[in-house]
């Protein structure tokens, strides 16, 4: 993980509502449950499809563990995209009893 890509807590990434919550986990795992709001780009798509992302807001990237949203963090940074990552992704929000939804 790059130390420069702050890690955000469930609590911090729900509190940053300028934010773009990005989504980077497969379709099927989308479906089963999201972040309300959030943008779904697939990580291996991502870097063809980063231009639909605003370079004017913030971007929170999130994956079901934080693994797979530690790289695409890395990949918009680079981009100059403001970046962080949800630590614990997906399993931390839920945990922290944070909502979800299915559309």
């Amino acid at each position: 993980m790059n130390p420069d890509i702050p890690q955000l807590t469930p609590a911090e990434a729900a509190d940053r509502t300028e934010a773009v919550l990005l989504d980077v986990r497969e379709t099927a795992e989308v479906a089963a449950g999201r972040i309300a709001g959030s943008t779904h780009i697939p990580l291996g798509q991502l870097t063809a499809r980063a231009f639909e992302l605003d370079r004017t807001r913030p971007v929170i990237t999130v994956c079901r563990s934080g693994g797979r949203s530690a790289q695409a963090a890395q990949f918009l940074g680079a981009q100059g995209f403001d970046v962080a990552n949800l630590a614990g992704g997906m399993t931390a929000w839920t945990a922290d009893g944070r909502p979800v939804t299915t559309r």
